[in-house]
C-alpha cells in the first residue's frame, strides 16, 4: 500500500527539509482540502502526521483530523505527539484506523507494549524515524542511543506488525530512498511490514523498494513536485 502523506503544521500542509523545522515548504494553506484530493483520487489511503504534536508531545490538529475523517472514505492513520492512551482513544472514536507511536516507544517501551497488548499491532503502528542506524525522538529534535533494529525488534516481541522507518537524512530531499537501510531490515525481520518513508522520487523508487521487498510506502514532497501522482499511487494500490 502507498500512502500519501499530509505533514501539519501550524494549521497547514507543509513539507520539512531533513526534519528540520527552519526549512519548510507549504504545500496546501488547507490540509482538508488536499484530502479530498486524495479522496478522489481513489488512492484508499491517507497518512497524516502532526508536526506540532511530536515536537510538542500532545495533538495539536485534532479538529482538522475528524474533519478530514469525515471527508476521506480509505486507511487513514496519523502520528505525531500521541503519548497517551486518552489520545489514542479519542482518534479512534473519531474514526482513525491506525495510530503510530514514534518518540514514545523509545521514552517509554512498557506503555508502547501495552497499547500494543490493548489494541493490537494492526491498529497501532511503530514509527522508527533515525539517521546513522540511531532513532531520533521529539521531532526528530533528538538522537537516542538506541539502534533501529533493536527497537524494532522488541516490538515485535510485543506484537507490533508494521513499522514507517523514515531515514531523516533523505526526508524531503528527493535524493531517492535509503534502499539499503530499508531493504536491510525487511531482511532482517521478514515478518513485519517495513513501510518506506523519506526520499522516494518517482515510481521506479517505489519498485525498487518492491523488488527488495519492501512493499509498503509514504510519498509526501513528490506529489507536491509532480513527480508522482495521485492516479498512479491509485493505480499501485489498486494491485494490492
Amino acid at each position: 500500500m502507498i500512502f500519501p502523506a499530509i505533514d501539519m503544521r501550524g494549521g497547514q500542509s507543509v513539507r520539512l527539509y531533513k526534519g528540520d523545522f527552519a526549512k519548510e515548504t507549504v504545500i496546501e494553506a488547507s490540509p482538508l482540502v488536499q484530502a479530498k484530493k486524495i479522496e478522489a483520487s481513489r488512492a484508499g489511503a491517507l497518512h497524516l502526521v502532526d508536526l506540532d504534536g511530536a515536537k510538542k508531545g500532545f495533538p495539536q490538529h485534532m479538529a482538522i483530523v475528524k474533519d478530514i475523517r469525515q471527508a476521506f472514505t480509505g486507511c487513514l492513520e496519523i502520528g505525531g505527539g500521541i503519548r497517551t492512551e486518552e489520545t489514542i482513544k479519542v482518534y479512534i472514536e473519531a474514526g482513525v484506523d491506525r495510530l503510530i507511536l514514534g518518540s514514545i516507544a523509545v521514552t517509554d517501551t512498557a506503555f508502547t507494549k501495552r497499547m500494543l497488548s490493548i489494541y493490537g499491532g494492526d491498529r497501532i503502528v511503530i514509527g522508527v524515524d533515525g539517521k546513522n542506524g540511531r532513532v531520533a525522538t521529539e521531532g526528530w529534535l533528538k538522537e537516542s542511543d538506541m539502534a533501529m533494529d533493536v527497537l524494532i525488534g522488541q516490538m515485535i516481541e510485543a506484537g507490533a506488525k508494521s513499522f514507517i522507518v523514515t531515514d531523516i537524512d533523505t526526508d524531503g530531499t528527493m535524493a531517492g530512498p535509503n534502499i539499503s537501510l530499508l531493504a536491510g531490515l525487511q531482511k532482517q525481520f521478514p515478518k513485519a511490514q517495513i513501510v518506506a518513508s523519506g526520499g522516494i522520487r518517482t515510481l521506479a523508487d517505489i519498485k525498487a523498494l518492491q523488488a527488495e521487498g519492501v512493499k509498503n510506502a509514504i510519498i509526501g514532497r513528490a506529489l507536491f513536485d509532480g513527480t508522482i501522482t495521485l492516479e498512479e499511487i491509485a493505480e499501485v494500490n489498486a494491485q494490492c
